[in-house]
């Protein structure tokens, strides 16, 4: 059956019981000329771990876009960075939903078919996902929508195009449902005009402004989800877990080891917590009252951490007391050292409580850009700046394997990107790499990214626009009342409502990121949270501040860049056939080079300004268009090939000899051809090699 389903300026077309019939729910979604496939599977068996099994894929077909794949496999294998990213952000509004006690394996699949350039497949694909879900017999209570909402000239726009998206100094997406917002991902774009570049953070009250019309667009749509679709619902009669508490054991750790499990609290990093739980558990379940109740190790050990969440939720709530004994609104100790790596290009150190991150900066040349395959794009997009988050076992005193970068790590890299992209200058002529190494994580390590990827820039030389930093904020919700957390340690977003990272300079705030774990927040507890956020971000700048005026910077090892312009007829003179010239200049001077055949651009970077100042002057004289334009208008046909001369030498470079031949013409002899020293005002006897393109070539006679 198909709903026509007008909704959030989109005329959105869904076929039910079309496809996928085996699947517990699926949906094939179209707008425009996307179409989304969406299924839900699951499992009939529960797991026995107390988690919920839910993984979401998103996968781009090539032939969606009329494109085959690129690579020597021709056909998708792994999922590109935007693909992951994509299924993070529909697990992360989808995962709310799902009722307590819920522990089936379930997979969610959105696959896109086809590939409308102006439509967002992003916002697409979680609607398609959620109406799939929705459908199943799983028990969700209503469908979630998402939106994305764009500013343009100073007006809010909801659901815009991609090229709108592009004009846009805002990037916002929300994900509810009902009257409640569950997800809230949003970036500054920064705006170009002739001479300046903006930084275009929001403010508080901008950002609330927008989540205003985001929230009225969310019911609209989760509303006309529910009310088309309610009908296809398939009846649940699954069963959940229970939350079985053996209450006399509850009542036996609360009485005697309150207090070792506060001392534990107090052990503030995780494996000192753990271990510290583990002893607390292993000492329980030797006495002889453990023994006669036949409580198992596995089952004190839960026991604990049920009745440690509850003391810190208590202790947060009504004590207004955090278990490293700061207030509500406090940030950790700081601490910044810049440049300590001698060799790199810029380094900083960033240390907060105990999370540290070693987070550093590399520049490089066009040709280090990273290139993106996007469906809706016809061309490789090319990535100039770059933020890669690593985040080892040891940090959190786990012994396990370095490995490839997982959801976890590519979303906090994304968050990270998105805080600084807006202070990077569009014109800065280099491409900018950041790696943050986590040494040490106990809490929002994303934001520790984000304050020492700012300095990293500013230790490598890069004029940012705007120092950015970070802060991370929590939520404890505990019988109606309420407490926001500064700065969240591990043991608060573990035990929290809340996730909410905050990035910003001093002038507004340049990326957002948030996830509830109770199903929606109230503006007004939004609200509170963004401002306690602001004084956050200011704190942590100035420190800040004061670290920018202390940094020394490693001249000598940053890389050298000298960018001008020549005839852009001139340039395919520097490619040369077959690109054999320009590689010659990159082999011989030791450059890089990156030309613009449109402006006649020539971008020449090097470790050392003298080979650069050297590969120019080759360019140069290559094209005549600078120190020897003067030869640019001579009459060459009185030269023939062979024909000798005895000339003077007019001037000496690193490439070879200018020899004066006749009628003020000179002709080069290549370095290679050279055997002694020689100088200039000597005289040397020539030959006519080449004649091509209004230069000659010698060679010596004899």
């Amino acid at each position: 059956m198909q709903y026509k389903i007008q909704v959030n300026q989109n005329l959105e077309i869904f076929d039910v019981d079309y496809v996928a019939k085996q699947a517990a729910g699926a949906v094939l979604m179209r707008i425009g000329k996307s179409v989304i496939l969406a299924a839900v599977a699951r499992e009939e068996k529960m797991v026995e771990e107390d988690f919920l099994p839910l993984t979401v894929q998103y996968i781009e077909k090539a032939y969606a876009a009329g494109k085959i794949p690129g690579g020597y496999i021709k056909r998708e294998t792994k999922p590109s960075d935007y693909e992951t990213l994509t299924a993070r952000i529909i697990d992360r509004s989808l995962r709310p939903l799902f009722p307590k006690g819920y522990a089936y394996p379930t997979q969610i699949s959105v696959i896109v078919l086809s590939a409308d350039n102006e439509v967002d497949l992003q916002v697409m694909s979680l609607n398609a996902a959620s109406v799939a879900l929705f459908l199943s017999d799983i028990p969700i209570k209503a469908p979630v929508c998402g939106v994305r909402i764009a500013r343009i000239a100073g007006e809010f726009i909801l659901n815009p195009s991609n090229t709108q998206l592009k004009q846009s100094s805002l990037d916002l997406y929300v994900a509810g449902v009902k009257d409640e917002l569950l997800m809230i991902e949003m970036r500054a774009l920064p705006t170009q005009n002739d001479t300046t570049q903006a930084m275009n953070e929001l403010s508080e009250d901008e950002i609330l402004e927008a989540l205003t019309l985001a929230q009225k667009a969310i019911l609209e749509g989760s509303n006309a989800y529910e009310e088309n679709f309610a009908k296809h619902k398939k009846q649940s009669e699954l069963e959940f877990k229970s939350e079985e508490e053996n209450l006399e054991l509850f009542a036996f750790i609360e009485q005697n080891f309150t207090d070792e499990i506060k001392n534990a609290i107090n052990q503030m990093a995780k494996s000192e917590r753990a271990g510290e739980l583990n002893k607390i558990a292993k000492t329980i379940s030797k006495l002889e009252t453990a023994e006669q109740k036949a409580w198992s190790e596995e089952d004190i050990f839960k026991a604990l951490e049920k009745i440690k969440r509850k003391i810190i939720r208590k202790q947060i709530i009504f004590e207004r007391k955090r278990a490293d004994s700061r207030a509500l609104n406090e940030v950790r100790n700081i601490s910044i050292e810049t440049n300590i790596l001698p060799n790199a290009h810029g380094s900083c150190l960033f240390t907060r409580g105990q999370t540290q991150a070693l987070v550093v900066a590399t520049l490089g040349t066009e040709n280090d850009a990273q290139m993106i395959d996007l469906l809706n794009e016809k061309n490789p997009i090319s990535e100039r700046f770059m933020v890669n988050y690593n985040f080892p076992g040891f940090s959190v005193g786990e012994a396990s394997a370095i490995k490839a970068p997982g959801r976890r790590e590519l979303g906090h890299g994304n968050l990270a990107k998105r805080a600084l992209y807006p202070s990077i200058d569009e014109n800065y002529p280099f491409v900018i790499r950041l790696v943050s190494e986590i040494l040490e994580s106990n809490g929002s390590s994303s934001m520790a990214t984000v304050c020492g990827g700012s300095l990293a820039l500013r230790a490598a030389g890069v004029h940012s626009l705007k120092l950015v930093a970070g802060v991370a904020m929590g939520l404890v919700f505990e019988e109606d009342k309420y407490a926001i957390l500064t700065d969240i340690m591990g043991l608060e977003d573990h035990d929290g409502d809340m996730d909410f990272k905050v990035a910003g300079s001093k002038d507004g705030v340049s990326a957002l990121q948030m996830d509830i774990k109770l199903g929606g927040i109230d503006k007004k507890i939004l609200t509170e949270a963004l401002n306690q956020a602001k004084e956050a971000r200011l704190h942590i700048l100035e420190i800040m501040e004061e670290a920018n005026a202390k940094i020394k910077i490693n001249d000598e090892i940053l890389p050298k860049l000298e960018i001008f312009n020549v005839e852009p007829s001139k340039i395919v003179d520097i490619i040369g056939q077959g690109g054999k010239t320009i590689k010659d200049i990159i082999e011989k001077f030791e450059v890089c080079i990156d030309l613009d055949r449109e402006k006649g651009e020539v971008k020449i970077s090097a470790s050392k300004n003298e080979q650069i100042k050297a590969a120019k002057e080759f360019i140069f004289t290559l094209t005549q268009t600078q120190k020897n334009k003067k030869f640019k208008d001579k009459d060459l046909s009185n030269f023939k090939l062979g024909e000798e001369f005895e000339g003077e030498i007019k001037k000496i470079t690193n490439f070879g000899v200018f020899v004066g031949l006749k009628d003020g013409v000179d002709g080069l002899l290549h370095s290679s051809k050279i055997k002694h020293k020689v100088r200039e005002g000597d005289r040397m006897r020539v030959k006519i090699k080449e004649i091509k393109n209004g230069k000659i070539s010698v060679d010596l006679v004899g």
